[in-house]
């Protein structure tokens, strides 16, 4: 099964090529239903950095102009299978789940907030920096080594770490 994960439990995979086509396909359905109130929808969490272990949950982030317009896209997302978690403790999120077990999660942000914008610059620094994607799956490991039925206790172990690749990334960029 390239997708699919029990709620709650931690079950790192390998990366799978597939993930970034189950990824397009998705995308396209989403824009289908709900094109006209989105701005551009992105391939966010750790099944979009290739070389590192994963949750098989593909994480996509669908960005909007308000958080506002995220409320006329539910029912058409409901229809592709999704369920509306709402904010589900982010403020200013729409957060929504598909499949069970679990094999999509899906954030709805306005495009121009830090929810947005930490997300692309933390896939996207590493993606680019080898030795910051290492380390991120090495932690990745020993967490769910350590809380294989905690998912909140694994997320919150990556917590420092995804702050300071934030704060790396920031100061490269006013370099």
């Amino acid at each position: 099964m390239l997708l699919g994960l029990k709620r709650g439990t931690v079950v790192l995979s390998l990366h799978c090529d597939e993930w970034h086509r189950l990824f397009d396909e998705e995308k396209a359905r989403i824009l289908d239903a709900i094109g006209e109130h989105v701005a551009a929808i992105e391939h966010v969490g750790s099944t979009a950095i290739c070389r590192i272990v994963a949750k098989p949950i593909l994480d996509m982030m669908v960005g909007i102009p308000t958080f506002k317009d995220g409320e006329k896209c539910v029912q058409a997302l409901e229809q592709l299978g999704y369920e509306y978690k709402g904010e589900n403790g982010v403020p200013f999120r729409h957060f929504f789940g598909k499949g069970i077990p679990r094999t999509h999660h899906l954030h709805m942000v306005a495009v121009d907030g830090d929810f947005w914008k930490n997300h692309l610059v933390f896939r996207d620094h590493l993606r680019h920096n080898n030795s910051a994607a290492q380390e991120y799956n090495d932690l990745k490991l020993r967490l769910a080594h350590r809380f294989p039925n905690d998912r909140e206790a694994y997320t919150n172990g990556k917590e420092t770490f995804v702050k300071r690749i934030l704060g790396e990334a920031s100061r490269s960029e006013v370099q």
